[in-house]
């Protein structure tokens, strides 16, 4: 256990080092004098990372902090955005620094300049970076009265930290200082500038000042840094691919979505598109047949009043878009959980009833930021594979239960294999009682531990209403995405005076559970896009084979294998065009075609086909029959594995 109390007279402290070793050493003493670089960059003492230089004052357990660690990065991270407005105040003195946080994978810095950065500023801003970190600059925190910071960076022309120091509340705050730059930063930070070995500007971007878009804009320039130039390099690999995965590039290449300013965040999909959407929506509903749900629709727009009941008006109204119409306002539904409370509650229910398991592909609209609008990852409009279930509290774990083995069917189906999962309690903005909530929390809780599944707690992060568990599946590229929510809700049956009649002949309320397994289907689309890369599998795939002739000679035997094909249920496409069959090939694989069906004079006198995969495969011939097996055992039985 840390030690709090000083020793006699507080001339000394003891400092525990790893392994157990205790030292007295007198008070002040550094981490520095036990940890230095490169083998550490910064301390964790009493479990809080601090610098190498900050003074120990009391009886402490101490612990090096290794550049290759979690928070090592982060340390390098916030140091490398330092060292960017450092570089950038070189080579534009004019230029006013906001705000650099460190973020995930890297870090930012807002500046205020009077011309648009470019790609060759970022060159230059790095290569100042490169000579800063050569003069191994000493990294300094120092603390001053509030009131003199302002002072400080009021002569420096540096409005917007003025800004920021004039809303601490603290009498005292704390800068860093290395060479010629200072900067407002609670810390910690590496020793020295020779300590960040690698690093990287990504982009540029535009910003709002303090994310407010009625603010001014601002210029923020993207960055990330590693402990190592090889870890750096695989870094930017992995980004490399990031972009050829992207979904909004692959939507256009592929001729699946598009989107256009007279609709912002409502995608237009195509007819390929179209089709891998809808067939999203079947693969789903044919697990609800198998796992007791009924399909219903609900209206898309209520009285506002609807919107007061269920505690949504005053919880999130900014997100929800409102109408009048004949003297009543109205709005558009952003979820589906109230509407269902009304079909529950057309009859009288007894618990023989229940479970009653309502789902809906309903659209939904909900208001966001033009800013934080993202292909399909963040729309305005979008449908859900959403459901609600009304059920006892007795029947709670079973229902979830019956939710989480659907989950892990459904990632095993689309190659999601790698799941995190956390649940997320009570907010502080919340309906009910704490006595309700912590019912509702060991509820879930419960049906976790009954499924084995080790979970993160996720503190003040539960919906207004209830506590939730959600998944977050790891694509291939290792980036998680949260995904499916199960959320257990006492307060809408409340709200809307929902009642079941008990084996004892009494009233008692339901309890709600909120459930989606995809989520939004528009942004599984785009997440699946990118951890396939397009490639969808077989069975997903708008087109699955392309039927290729070598010459106009075969035109009457391809089309005769192209019926045979649709016949048997599969999607064909010819093409008997009198281009060069490299062209066709290329053609096909960059639409990412799971077959080419290549037809020449040896497969028309033989009657077989010869066959390419998509990733440039040969496929020894075959009949069409066996063709025809082969794709059938690859899709599976009713078209998925």
């Amino acid at each position: 256990m840390p030690f709090f109390v000083m020793n006699e007279r507080s001339q000394t402290i003891t400092v525990i080092l790893p392994g157990g070793d205790k030292r007295t050493v007198p008070v002040g003493t550094p981490p520095g004098e036990f940890f230095s670089p490169p083998s550490a960059i910064a301390a964790r003492v009493n479990g809080k990372v601090i610098d190498l230089s900050r003074p120990l004052l009391t009886d402490c357990e101490i612990a090096p902090v290794p550049p290759h660690s979690a928070e090592g990065i982060e340390v390098l991270r916030h140091s490398s955005a330092h060292l960017m407005a450092q570089a950038v105040k070189r080579l534009f003195p004019n230029v006013q620094i906001t705000i650099g946080p460190v973020i995930e994978n890297g870090f930012y810095y807002d500046f205020k300049y009077e011309r648009a950065f470019t790609l060759e500023d970022l060159e230059r801003i790095e290569e100042m970076m490169r000579s800063i970190v050569a003069e191994n600059l000493t990294v300094t925190r120092e603390e001053m009265a509030r009131e003199e910071a302002i002072q400080l960076f009021r002569a420096l022309g540096e409005h917007y930290k003025e800004e920021i120091i004039a809303g601490i509340p603290d009498e005292t705050v704390s800068l860093y200082r290395q060479g010629e730059f200072v900067d407002l930063c609670r810390g910690p930070h590496v020793p020295t500038t020779g300590c960040i070995p690698a690093f990287k500007l990504t982009q540029v971007a535009g910003a709002y000042w303090r994310g407010d878009e009625r603010n001014e804009m601002l210029q923020r320039i993207y960055g990330t840094a590693f402990a190592s130039e090889k870890e750096l390099r695989q870094h930017l690999a992995l980004l490399e691919e990031a972009k050829r995965r992207d979904h909004r590039r692959l939507g256009k290449e592929l001729d699946l979505f598009s989107f256009h300013p007279v609709a912002p965040g409502s995608p237009f999909f195509h007819p390929k598109g179209a089709f891998v959407y809808n067939e999203l929506i079947a693969y789903v509903r044919r697990l609800y047949r198998r796992y007791g749900y009924q399909e219903v629709v609900t209206p898309q727009i209520y009285d506002v009043e609807l919107w007061h009941r269920s505690g949504h008006y005053e919880n999130y109204k900014e997100h929800i878009f409102f109408t009048a119409v004949e003297g009543r306002d109205f709005g558009v539904k952003p979820m589906n959980c109230p509407g269902h409370t009304y079909i529950y509650a057309a009859k009288k229910r007894s618990y023989r009833d229940l479970p009653l398991r309502y789902a809906d592909f309903s659209r939904l609209h909900r208001f966001e930021r033009s800013g934080v609008l993202s292909g399909l990852t963040r729309v305005r409009s979008f449908a859900q594979d959403d459901a609600h279930i009304f059920c006892t509290p007795e029947q709670i774990e079973a229902e979830v239960s019956g939710v989480i083995r659907m989950v892990h069917e459904v990632y095993r189906t689309f190659g999601f294999l790698d799941i995190r999962c956390e649940l997320s309690t009570r907010p502080p903005k919340r309906l009910g009682d704490d006595a309700t909530w912590e019912k509702a929390e060991a509820a879930l809780a419960a049906a976790l531990r009954q499924n084995g599944i080790e979970y993160h707690l996720n503190p003040g992060e539960g919906a207004f209403y209830g506590p939730k568990i959600d998944f977050s599946v790891f694509d291939a590229l290792r980036r998680p995405w949260q995904l499916a929510t199960i959320q257990l809700d006492f307060m809408l049956p409340e709200r809307f005076d929902l009642t079941y009649t008990t084996s004892l002949g009494t009233e008692a309320r339901p309890v709600m559970i909120h459930r989606a397994v995809l989520g939004s289907v528009e942004r599984f689309l785009g997440v699946l896009l990118e951890h396939c890369g397009g490639d969808f599998p077989l069975w997903l795939a708008p087109v699955q084979a392309r039927i290729l002739t070598v010459t106009e000679d075969q035109e009457a035997y391809a089309r005769q294998v192209s019926d045979r094909l649709t016949q048997a249920g599969f999607r064909v496409e010819l093409d008997l065009r009198n281009e060069k069959l490299s062209y066709k090939i290329r053609e096909a694989e960059v639409q990412k075609v799971p077959y080419m069906v290549i037809i020449g004079d040896k497969e028309v006198s033989s009657a077989t086909v010869a066959l390419r995969g998509r990733k440039g495969e040969k496929i020894p011939p075959l009949s069409v029959e066996e063709f025809i097996s082969r794709l059938a055992t690859e899709c599976g039985p009713g078209g998925v594995p």
